[in-house]
């Protein structure tokens, strides 16, 4: 058994899924990230295209018929280099936030929107230079170099075909005008990059799941570890803080219920249990409040300041404490125990009793 003691066997704890989260210790694939960003390029390219390749013709158009009588100036020069900038970052702009979005869009999901803390914490040996040069030449490189040319073979192989077919068009052989090699060049651009893309769909959906597997995997844990974690989680003061809230909070419903109970069952100092039961609407009596102690005082004294009757029955508390759940029926083994107590409790307060089966 000693053997066993040390394999991670075990799922992994809520706690030990916050820290993997914290930590930045989630399935993320690199994959993913090139198709989001390549489809919201793509996305930005068919509702902007139109209106960039506009702009691009008519700016070509408009300095091109212009050259013989365009003056070579200092101002001229630096009027052209104003508006060619402007006109870069309007057919630009567009493409360069949608991938920036797309980019974000992808590590949100991926870190299932939530911040790694730790990942943000400024750590200057990601940037040193010496560092990374020796990561890149490192042994470790070669599998990835290797699923990386992997990668390529495959994106090349899909789209092979294409490419063969497009160096065989009869365009290259034949005088054209601008404007059909210009659709020529936006036709076969766009089949390349369709099939490029579904390529990288494949390989993301591969990957994700790959490093799911792998995250998982390494977040495993062996049954000591779960055992400390548990013990590490009930000594967590914001734990038990929220338990005793969520305590605190069962405590005052199930009190606010004592006035409404047909009998508060006790034994008779140290349990009190409340029973109600309306024939109308429930099927068998059912348990509005217990407590042992302190709880039991303060059952009693809300009995009795609503003249809810007080029934002395040890074996019945006892039972009713150590089976009963609050806001449930009461344990079919008890029926006829407690169809005693209530029949006892409707002959010595049947006046109570009857008055409020008619305001009902």
């Amino acid at each position: 058994m000693n053997e066993h003691a040390g394999e991670k066997t075990e799922q992994p704890t809520p706690r030990r899924l916050e820290e993997a989260i914290k930590s930045g210790q989630i399935a993320r694939s690199a994959e993913v990230q090139t198709v989001l960003v390549l489809l919201a390029a793509l996305a930005a390219l068919a509702f902007a295209g139109q209106d960039i390749w506009q702009q691009l013709i008519g700016t070509m158009a408009l300095t091109l018929g212009h050259l013989h009588d365009t003056p070579l100036s200092i101002n001229s020069l630096q009027g052209n280099a104003v508006s060619g900038t402007l006109l870069l970052v309007k057919c630009v702009g567009p493409v360069v936030l949608a991938t920036m979005l797309g980019g974000l869009l992808a590590g949100a999901i991926q870190n299932r929107f939530q911040t790694a803390s730790e990942v943000l914490t400024p750590n200057w040996e990601r940037i040193n230079p010496v560092a990374g040069f020796q990561r890149i030449f490192s042994g470790r490189m070669v599998v990835p170099t290797a699923i990386a040319v992997t990668k390529f073979t495959f994106i090349v192989a899909l789209t092979w075909s294409e490419v063969r077919r497009i160096l065989n068009d009869p365009i290259f052989t034949t005088s054209v005008s601008t404007e059909r090699l210009g659709a020529f060049v936006a036709q076969t651009s766009l089949r390349i990059i369709l099939r490029v893309t579904l390529g990288l769909i494949l390989i993301a959906a591969a990957d994700y799941g790959y490093q799911w597997w792998r995250t998982q995997r390494d977040l495993m844990m062996t049954r000591q570890e779960v055992k400390d974690d548990l013990k590490n989680s009930e000594g967590n003061p914001r734990i038990k803080a929220a338990r005793r809230r969520r305590r605190a909070i069962s405590k005052a419903r199930a009190l606010a219920e004592v006035p409404k109970a047909d009998v508060v069952v006790t034994n008779p100092t140290h349990i009190a249990v409340a029973l109600r039961y309306d024939r109308k609407t429930m099927r068998a009596p059912k348990v509005v409040a217990k407590g042992v102690r302190l709880n039991a005082q303060r059952i009693r004294e809300i009995a009795q300041q609503y003249q809810v009757p007080l029934m002395e029955n040890k074996p019945l508390a006892r039972m009713l404490f150590k089976h009963g759940r609050v806001g449930s029926e009461i344990p079919a083994h008890l029926y006829a125990a407690v169809a005693e107590v209530l029949a006892w409790v409707y002959r010595i307060n049947r006046y109570r009793y009857y008055a409020e089966q008619n305001q009902v």
